[in-house]
This record gives structure tokens, sequence and C-alpha cells, in this order.
């Protein structure tokens, strides 16, 4: 009886939510686990019967496979998606999920940047090198726009708008947004573009991606990752910082400024 659900609920994830593959995979997996259990349990119901009481006893079992907090939290999370769903579908009245709590979860915030060591990050890039030119721009680009990783590698030429300075950007499951981006980025972006990546030799697939390695190839992610940490070595950073430092530090300083 459950598989009829879960067929539905996926379908649902991705027609209704527009949820990417991998998103809708982690969803179904969670309510999965809950079936398993209540086969290997054998509760007899079908999730419309599932009550807050077989629910605590599932979080029981998924601790007992010891599983970690933060994963358990996650499944619960998982779970209240699904009956969010069934109450909305309203093939039930109640939801079993509303009084659950999950483990308690010590919230470890990333490292921020303060402003000041954005920029002896940025003014420590060699500029007079391709690599400089190029590195500079994606860096100010990253903390100009707020963007993560994945979206700056995969940034179109076609997607940056000087005359707007904006940026239109594929986010996570297709999204679609636009991100102002600001003078000194727009300013070393220019640059690169005009200067470094029109002597480039463009590998085919790969024309219109606007940060490109010394092959021809869009840049990687962890390549980005490995320019950010020998920058902070360079400077002394003690910081744990990554691609994501710079989105979260354009976050806590727009929210600092008053956004």
């Amino acid at each position: 009886p459950w598989n009829r659900y879960i067929k539905d609920y996926r379908n649902y994830l991705k027609l209704e939510r527009s949820l990417s593959e991998n998103s809708i995979e982690a969803y179904v997996h969670d309510v999965e686990l809950l079936s398993g259990y209540a086969d290997v349990s054998k509760l007899g119901v079908n999730p419309m019967g599932v009550t807050s009481k077989h629910l605590q006893g599932f979080l029981a079992y998924i601790n007992g496979l010891g599983m970690s907090p933060h994963s358990q939290a996650r499944i619960l999370s998982g779970i209240k998606g699904f009956y969010k769903y069934l109450l909305f579908e309203e093939l039930i009245e109640k939801d079993p999920t509303a009084l659950i709590e999950g483990p308690r979860l010590g919230r470890k915030l990333p490292d921020t940047l303060e402003y000041v060591e954005i920029v002896k990050l940025l003014e420590a890039i060699d500029l007079s090198t391709p690599e400089g030119a190029r590195n500079r721009a994606m860096l100010e680009v990253l903390y100009s726009s707020g963007l993560r990783v994945s979206e700056l590698v995969e940034l179109k030429r076609a997607n940056v708008y000087f005359d707007l300075g904006f940026l239109r950007v594929l986010g996570k499951g297709n999204k679609e947004r636009l991100v102002p981006i600001g003078r000194d980025a727009m300013k070393f972006l220019k640059i690169y573009l005009d200067e470094v990546r029109v002597h480039i030799s463009v590998q085919k697939g790969f024309e219109g991606h606007v940060f490109l390695n010394k092959r021809g190839k869009k840049i990687s992610r962890v390549m980005v990752f490995l320019i950010i940490k020998a920058l902070a070595a360079a400077i002394g950073l003690k910081k744990d910082i990554s691609p994501h430092t710079f989105r979260h530090s354009f976050a806590t300083h727009l929210i600092e400024g008053g956004a």
C-alpha cells in the first residue's frame, strides 16, 4: 500500500514543487525508511494509519541503527514533508508528525570574513597574470552577488547584463533568479572577459561559460576551492574558508548594512 503513495509523492515533488532529481531522491528515501520500518516491525498500517506513537518508535529505530543526530533530524524533516503532502491532498485530517521533535542540534555557523579580510584576500591576487585577472573577477562576483560556487562555475556570458548591473543565475532545482552585481565586480569581470578570456582557446561545449581554466574548459568547483585556500594561506588567514564563506559573508554584510 505504501508504494502507490510514495509514487504519487514523487510525482508531486517533481511536478508541483519542481525539485531537482537529487532532492526528490532524498525526500523519497526518507519515506521509504519509514515504510521499511512499518514492514519489519509488522505494524500493518498504510501511511494514513501511522500515529505519533509509531513515529516515536521509528525515531528510536533509526537511532538504534547508529545514525547521527543530524541524519535523524534530516530524515524526520523528510517525513514531515510527506505528511504535509498527505494533508494537502486531504488524505489525512490530522498530521501525526506535528508534535514530534527531532534530536537537539548545536548549529555551527560557518566562519564569516570581515570586510577588511575580504579586501586583503582580493588584493593578494597577482593581477599581472591571466589566472590572477580571472581569479579576481571570480571572487569579486562570488562576494558581490552572493553566488553558490556551482552557480559561479556554470555562469554564462549571455546571462551577464553589464548595462543593467545584473546576473541571471540558474540556482538549485533549476530555479532562475536575477542578482545585482557590484561596480568593482563588473569592472574586474569586464577586464577578464575583454583582455584574458578572448585569448583562450575554448573547447567545444564551453563557449558560453564565463570562467575557464587553462585548457579552455569551465573551471571546476574544486579549483575555485583551492584558489581560495591558497589566498588564505598567502595572507596568513587562520579561518577555515571556502567559496561558501563568501556567500555567507555577503549575506551577513548585507544584514549589517540594514538589508
